[in-house]
């Protein structure tokens, strides 16, 4: 069956944007007809050297200019509320960077409203089509480690390395700013897609050390109904990370297992022959895993995650693996880590 070609439109073209750009237009069966952005000085540079491209000021004019089928939303979250309610009122698709939303509320009503209306939604957490953390999901199902009852999940960057006066977007919690918007999220979604949602969080603190504002450091304990018992430590000004780094620990009564985006480690206190795995330490790499992608940027898994949504809006019988839903149950988790700090 012939796939049906989709006009795809940008909103938002600082650096998500821009790499959502070469990667989805790497794409036969994608065509980016429109860009939106605030920046007249992006504007021009596209019309200029971007043949066959319509530029928008105002993301509004994008969204009923007729040309699009799907958006990819890529701005602060404290807009994402607006822009995805008139996408989804002119029956657009979209995709939308994490962390979805800021409020509950607003979260709850747009995930509502696309799902009544069928139309394709999805959340830029990235973690999820990466090939270590794909296999480390399936390892944990299949029992590998027999019963869980301790993990810890972690997330490093270099994001802020000197004192910040807060007058950016990422500096204000309003606008989707601080460590547990921005990149704690991440590490959230991976407990959400390994462990599933924590039914409690408890001891949280959100500390700051270079920004004026916001949060740098995000610590809570994850409590489960089934006895299960997690950490999140996240900390975007940590000099010893040159990139973003998300790591995750899970221990359980065969063994026990270390992920990060490039490597799994699995020690087992015996063999497992069906898995081909011996007694003791285990390692696999990412190069035994990852399955090619046509384009490379950052990782398989941006390409990945951009290609999944395509194949959703061609066809209706893939299911989204990060749709709106899972969206909200992260952003539940942030409010109520925001909520159990605050109560101190």
């Amino acid at each position: 069956m012939r796939k049906t070609k989709v006009r795809l439109g940008i909103i938002g073209m600082g650096r998500m944007g821009i790499t959502h750009y070469s990667i989805i237009n790497s794409r036969p069966d994608v065509e980016i007809t429109c860009v939106a952005d605030t920046s007249q000085l992006v504007l021009t540079l596209l019309k200029k050297y971007v043949k066959g491209i319509e530029v928008f000021k105002d993301y509004n004019k994008l969204l009923k200019s007729g040309k699009v089928d799907a958006v990819m939303v890529c701005t602060p979250p404290n807009l994402n509320h607006d822009i995805l309610k008139k996408a989804a009122s002119e029956s657009i698709h979209a995709f939308v960077e994490k962390p979805y939303m800021t409020s509950v509320s607003q979260g709850l009503e747009i995930k509502k409203t696309y799902e009544e209306k069928k139309l394709v939604n999805q959340v830029g957490y990235v973690n999820r089509f990466n090939d270590v953390f794909r296999k480390t999901r399936e390892l944990v199902a299949d029992g590998l480690l027999g019963d869980i009852y301790r993990f810890r999940s972690e997330m490093f960057s270099c994001t802020i390395s000197q004192p910040d006066d807060g007058s950016g977007w990422r500096g204000a919690r309003e606008s989707g700013g601080g460590a547990l918007f921005e990149m704690a999220a991440h590490a959230i979604d991976l407990v959400n897609y390994i462990m599933g949602t924590p039914d409690r969080v408890k001891g949280s603190a959100l500390n700051k050390v270079y920004s004026k504002n916001v949060e740098d450091v995000v610590s809570s304990t994850f409590v489960y109904d089934n006895g299960i018992t997690g950490t999140l430590y996240v900390n975007w000004c940590d000099h010893s990370y040159r990139k973003p780094t998300n790591k995750i620990e899970i221990t359980g009564m065969y063994g026990r297992l270390l992920a990060d985006q490039h490597s799994l480690k699995i020690y087992l206190k015996d063999a497992n022959e069906e898995k081909q795995l011996r007694k003791g330490w285990n390692t696999i790499y990412i190069t035994d895993l990852y399955k090619p992608v046509p384009f490379y940027v950052r990782g398989n898994e941006f390409t990945s995650q951009l290609y999944h949504f395509v194949d959703c809006i061609q066809n209706p019988d893939v299911p989204s693996e990060c749709a709106f839903s899972d969206g909200m149950n992260t952003l539940n988790v942030i409010d109520n880590i925001f909520t159990d700090a605050n109560e101190k």
